[in-house]
């Protein structure tokens, strides 16, 4: 993949996964279809409580923004159906099935 200085993730210098900033420091992480899945699996977990808020430490239960990420994700699945790698597809339905389970856990609550 080519980054903004057309040069790929080796040449610039950045570990794996990682691209540079503007100022050329290697904190981006890559944007990949895995990565972007994992981010609305932690926003899901997020709002499910299961993860505390980094700033503050404490945790919170917001259930219409928990579903508004599982209802992106199952968009997802079923937009990219028949499009994505067999890891990929594995992956997104593997997290989606997780996030379910943990949302109807959480609603019984």
């Amino acid at each position: 993949m080519l980054d903004a200085g057309n040069k790929t993730n080796n040449e610039c210098g950045c570990g794996e996964g990682k691209v540079p900033d503007k100022q050329g420091r290697c904190v981006m992480p890559e944007v990949t279809f895995p990565a972007f899945i994992m981010s609305l699996n932690t926003s899901a977990l997020y709002h499910l409580g299961e993860i505390a808020d980094p700033t503050t430490g404490k945790k919170i239960l917001d259930l219409d923004l928990a579903k508004h990420a599982i209802d992106t994700l199952a968009l997802m699945q079923n937009k990219t159906k028949g499009n994505l790698a067999k890891e990929e597809e594995e992956l997104l339905k593997n997290i989606l099935y997780d996030i379910k389970i943990r949302f109807v856990k959480a609603v019984k609550k």
